[in-house]
């Protein structure tokens, strides 16, 4: 396997591969994996490289190590892919079960940050709010939401602490969406990004763009999620 077409760093990647070796069982619950000279020989790393990479997935509890014994499986995260981007209307508006949402940040803004749909007219200014979603005690996506400011009275702060992002714009009173797109695609934690959901720096991260607008063509809404690559999952209907 080579390390070097790839931008992100040798020790992220490896700690990549090796959470992917414990959830699927190559490396079983209590079994003690390779030893630092021989995952660094496999890899052709430094044996330091391995002990960064290891390190992250200590970390996380899925590995102890022991000195003169090893290094020993602890935890097999076989429920991590449970969060799941929805790709209809109807899912988008439902809630995930035991998640609790932290508001960051608040401003009003005439700039939409990640807008990637051209659909729709400007509103003039916008709400913006960052959002933090978490779900047993570790956060799992980071929300960039904007509003058309005019809409501001129809939000309470009940709303903004319990809702999904297009359930916001959904329940607005008056607001009839008539259009709206998501777009995901796969990129990497820059360092901010990587400090607010607890991930290694450039960790695979999964961002998800949406748009919608109303019945007068008003671009009402604009949303940027960032959810954590190691608990997302995207599921489609074929047939």
């Amino acid at each position: 396997m080579s390390l070097n077409k790839s931008n992100i760093s040798r020790y992220v990647q490896l700690a990549t591969l090796f959470r992917r070796k414990i959830e699927i069982g190559t490396w079983q619950l209590g079994q003690q994996i390779p030893t630092v000279d021989m995952l660094a020989a496999e890899f052709d790393v430094a044996r330091a490289t391995i002990r960064q990479a290891l390190s992250i997935l200590e970390s996380d509890g899925l590995i102890e190590r022991h000195r003169a014994k090893g290094t020993f499986v602890t935890f097999r995260p076989q429920e991590a892919l449970w969060c799941q981007v929805e790709t209809n209307w109807a899912g988008l508006l439902n809630a995930r079960e035991g998640a609790t949402i932290e508001v960051l940040a608040r401003g009003v803004s005439t700039d939409v940050q990640g807008l990637v749909h051209q659909i729709g007219e400007r509103a003039p200014s916008y709400l913006h709010f960052r959002r933090r979603h978490w779900r047993n005690d570790s956060p799992f996506m980071i929300g960039e939401v904007y509003i058309d400011k005019r809409l501001e009275q129809r939000i309470t702060e009940e709303a903004l602490r319990t809702k999904t992002s297009m359930r916001l714009i959904a329940d607005v009173a008056g607001v009839e969406v008539t259009d709206a797109r998501q777009t995901l695609t796969i990129g990497t934690a820059d360092a901010e990004i990587a400090e607010l959901l607890h991930l290694p720096f450039n960790a695979p991260v999964a961002v998800v763009h949406r748009s919608a607008i109303d019945a007068s063509g008003t671009l009402v809404f604009v949303g940027v999620a960032t959810y954590r690559g190691d608990v997302v999952r995207l599921d489609f209907k074929l047939r």
